[in-house]
């Protein structure tokens, strides 16, 4: 999976003034995304909303940006849960032609011991017919996929490929690198530590921020993992006060909201989420002109 050593981006769902999917927007969307030179698009994540999405818009939307990505960039899916059954039944109920790789976030809310989340994966990875990536994201969870968890899963199932981080903890990341095995990608889901994580030795971002600023992402990724430390910090240091910007009042408002600077959808967003206030959008605003 070498496309994985770059730029992912984990993708909106627009939202019309009504608060439906924006289809048109969608199909913008995706080639604003591509035409910045990210390498892969993932489907169905946080960012997504996808917990506010009906099934029925949920798989409209996959086709949909299945069918204007036209095989231009790879694909993944996310696919996740907190009960292991469903998560297994629905890879199993999903046609997973279109895509390279499933990423399947840590069980939420339930709380599992380590134990309990090795054997969830192990269950998932054995279902999968694709490989997988673990997406450990513990402000969300509850909990926290351990290093050891990580590694005990990377060295027991050959088809969990790779681990979407986003504890914000480099010190841990850094540890991790130090443990996992050959050809294990570890990958920052932490636009702020995407950098230090590359300079560290992993493998690139799956990137909020680059859904709406691809150009600069794809090139600081790209200069880093080619160790052109200073050209990629530039790009770093211009980021870093926008990604503190739309994280401000939770993601995806803020990247919607600087979206909807671009001219590529409505700030909306579906409760319980509410959009970026005025004074946030402002401040976006101003924070964009050194990008325009």
């Amino acid at each position: 999976m070498k496309f994985l050593k770059g730029s992912g981006v984990a993708m909106i769902t627009p939202f019309d003034e009504e608060g439906r999917v924006d289809y048109p927007a969608v199909k913008g969307v995706v080639d604003h995304i591509i035409s910045g030179g990210i390498d892969y698009i993932v489907l169905m994540g946080t960012t997504a909303e996808t917990a506010t999405l009906t099934s029925e818009e949920r798989a409209k939307v996959v086709a949909l940006i299945v069918e204007v990505v036209a095989d231009r960039v790879p694909l993944v899916l996310g696919i996740g849960g907190n009960n292991t059954q469903v998560v297994v039944d629905t890879i199993k109920q999903t046609d997973l032609t279109a895509f390279k790789t499933l990423m399947s976030v840590c069980p939420y809310y339930t709380r599992p011991s380590q134990e309990g989340i090795y054997q969830h994966f192990k269950h998932i990875a054995t279902a999968a017919p694709i490989p997988v990536i673990l997406y450990n994201v513990p402000a969300r969870t509850g909990v926290s996929i351990s290093n050891e968890t990580t590694v005990r899963l990377a060295t027991d199932c050959a088809n969990i490929i790779a681990i979407k981080d986003a504890t914000g903890d480099l010190e841990s990341v850094i540890a991790l690198l130090d443990l996992v095995p050959d050809g294990f990608h570890v990958i920052s889901g932490d636009d702020a530590l995407a950098l230090p994580v590359v300079l560290s030795g992993g493998s690139g971002v799956i990137s909020v921020i680059g859904g709406a600023l691809p150009n600069q992402v794809s090139k600081m990724i790209r200069l880093a993992l080619e160790n052109r430390i200073d050209e990629a910090t530039v790009y770093h240091n211009q980021l870093l006060e926008m990604i503190d910007l739309i994280f401000r009042e939770g993601n995806p408002a803020g990247v919607k909201n600087l979206s909807k600077h671009l001219g590529l959808c409505t700030g909306n967003v579906r409760l319980p989420l509410v959009p970026a206030s005025e004074p946030l959008s402002v401040a976006i605003s101003e924070a964009n002109k050194v990008f325009l």
